[in-house]
């Protein structure tokens, strides 16, 4: 699976966290949330971070679609 790429997030000093994906609106954070999306971000991938808090990660049915008979090759 490739690598996400094409997510943005802007902190405002509200509290706010507001996350894009190529330019367009993928999520808000507020509050509790928006402060634990912030420390992750840093310490970690921030493009792999982001897309699992916008919940654009992998849907768990990679596998399956692979095993179905119409894409055995």
């Amino acid at each position: 699976m490739p690598r996400p790429h094409g997510f943005a997030y802007e902190a405002h000093p509200n509290g706010t966290v507001h996350i894009t994906h190529h330019n367009r609106p993928a999520t808000t954070l507020n509050g509790d949330p928006a402060a634990r999306f912030l420390t992750e971000v840093t310490s970690s991938d921030p493009q792999l971070v982001m897309a699992r808090w916008t919940g654009n990660y992998k849907r768990g049915n990679e596998r399956t679609a692979r095993n179905h008979p119409r894409n055995r090759r």
